[in-house]
């Protein structure tokens, strides 16, 4: 028995984003786009089950990539040894996204590694024939509502959003964007379900065409 898909769909906005390019090192840059886990959180933001698996496969931009220089205080862990002793903070650099706005397009699937499931996401599995529609009815009905499991965010935990929901009249898709080439995309670093190891993956060849970024299938992983 081959087991459904279930689509679940959502638009995002907020003043400031960062979806950080890992070859930007210690002052961090955004890609145009959201990156496959960053959707991928986003939905699970509103929703979060292990029983199921969000499977992203595109996004649309409904505003032009601006960019803009953003500068915050650091104090985590990352400090020198002698800053956290001193209690003294640093100044991070970053390049920020501005006024953004998308559309979100997934895929919802049953998860198939059972072994890794808690015993409550086990229980509420066994007692439900079609977990994908069951997420996707739940779903639709939270976003409806504007209910969340945790709070939304465009990449860092400060840039929250704006607006999260279904998809707004007003809002137009930015089909005369030129082509925006990305050569190498961080896909992900926990690819492998609930629970999973760290395993850094990247995507190459990508481009933003027409304002569709649409991830691309991929066997080995989610």
């Amino acid at each position: 028995m081959v087991n459904r898909s279930y689509p679940i769909t959502m638009e995002v906005a907020g003043n400031t984003a960062l979806w950080t390019r890992p070859d930007s090192g210690d002052s961090p840059c955004s890609y145009p786009a959201p990156t496959y886990s960053a959707v991928r959180g986003l939905f699970e933001s509103v929703l979060w089950g292990p029983a199921v698996l969000v499977v992203p496969r595109k996004v649309e931009l409904c505003s032009l990539p601006q960019y803009h220089s953003y500068t915050t205080n650091y104090g985590g862990p990352l400090r020198s040894a002698t800053s956290i002793k001193g209690g003294n903070n640093y100044q991070l650099f970053a390049t920020v996204l501005t006024d953004v706005c998308y559309r979100l397009y997934a895929d919802v699937i049953p998860n198939p590694d059972k072994t890794a499931l808690p015993e409550s996401a086990t229980s509420w599995d066994q007692r439900t024939t079609s977990p994908g529609h069951a997420y996707q009815e739940i779903f639709n009905r939270r976003l409806k509502r504007g209910q969340s499991y945790a709070n939304l965010s465009l990449g860092w935990g400060e840039f929250t959003v704006s607006y999260f929901g279904p998809f707004r009249e007003k809002t137009q898709v930015c089909t005369d964007l030129p082509d925006i080439l990305i050569p190498s995309m961080l896909r992900g670093v926990f690819q492998d379900g609930y629970n999973s190891d760290y395993r850094a993956v990247y995507d190459t060849n990508m481009c933003i065409h027409e304002g569709v970024l649409v991830y691309p299938k991929r066997g080995d992983c989610l």
